[in-house]
């Protein structure tokens, strides 16, 4: 049996990130690795890399380098082209400069969004508006587009390792080999968070191929629920895709600002995808099927 509705002081806690509480004292007793250095050494032969804090703090990183001025304007191009952005993109972009969704006479840089495991197909192409171009791959570690470049033609690429492991901090910057950027290797981490990163990015790099197929596993038991209630797939799960969150059409059978406070009410992390009848749902490798029966449950009980 699955409780949908849970005393409101025992309530579940579920994110979009696979992290847990319980993974504070787990990350806490893993041993010391390096086999992260082997993975991102062969992974991005042809690139430099650096662990940071955050997905944030590496956006941070990629637009100091171009010493960006106040009307300067940095171009987001999204998979979807939709009109949602995450903040923890627009806020960084405005402590340097101003954004937009079009090219712009004063852009400066493309920064593009592989949205929730989404890659663009065509980077090579905006390759030839002769702009420096910097990769959001926070949610796409584990996909790749059909010519398998995502995330390897940008100047710099960005990833996020709590949006795919059970991990509270650390990002990843890559960088093209070549580029002449004396600031890729200052302010490093400080040791004792250095090692964490490696340590646990080591032990679930591991396990890449089951975090994978658990996420692709837990998308189909959700988008076959959802279309039975009468909500469409937004995006189809071709090969290569890895999904970072389940985004379903509703078809104007629900009301999502009421859809996202009743969910939020349960515990439930999940957001509109702004701009369109669409929703986004946790979908990562430590749910399991009750779980997202519990999702289910509490979407279908706010049907209208």
């Amino acid at each position: 049996m699955v409780i949908t509705n849970p005393d409101k002081y025992l309530l579940p806690t579920y994110r979009l990130s696979p992290f847990s509480t319980a993974d504070v004292a787990l990350n806490h007793e893993l041993p010391s690795d390096d086999y992260a250095e082997t993975y991102f050494g062969e992974r991005f032969a042809s690139r430099r890399y650096k662990y940071c804090m955050s997905g944030r703090a590496a956006i941070h990183q990629a637009l100091s380098h171009y010493h960006l001025q106040p009307d300067d304007v940095v171009t987001i191009i999204t998979t979807t082209n939709n009109f949602y952005i995450s903040s923890c993109v627009t806020n960084e972009i405005e402590r340097f400069c101003k954004w937009s969704r079009k090219i712009e006479q004063a852009t400066k840089v493309l920064f593009v969004n592989h949205e929730f495991g989404y890659p663009l197909e065509d980077v090579a192409g905006l390759q030839e508006h002769g702009l420096p171009i910097i990769e959001d791959c926070a949610y796409s570690f584990l996909s790749h587009n059909t010519a398998g470049n995502t995330g390897l033609l940008g100047d710099f690429t960005i990833y996020s390792f709590p949006k795919i492991f059970p991990v509270q901090i650390g990002g990843l910057l890559t960088m093209k080999e070549g580029l002449d950027d004396e600031k890729f290797s200052q302010h490093p981490l400080p040791n004792q968070e250095h090692n964490y990163i490696q340590k646990v990015a080591s032990h679930f790099l591991r396990k890449t191929a089951d975090i994978a197929s658990q996420r692709i596993e837990n998308y189909h038991f959700l988008i076959n629920g959802l279309t039975s209630m009468g909500f469409s797939e937004r995006i189809s799960l071709s090969d290569g895709i890895v999904p970072g969150a389940c985004l379903f059409s509703v078809n104007g059978l629900l009301n999502l600002p009421e859809l996202k406070e009743a969910l939020w009410e349960k515990g439930i992390q999940c957001s509109i995808f702004y701009g369109e009848d669409t929703f986004f749902i946790p979908v990562h490798q430590a749910l399991k099927k009750p779980d997202l029966t519990y999702f289910l449950n509490n979407i279908k009980i706010n049907l209208k």
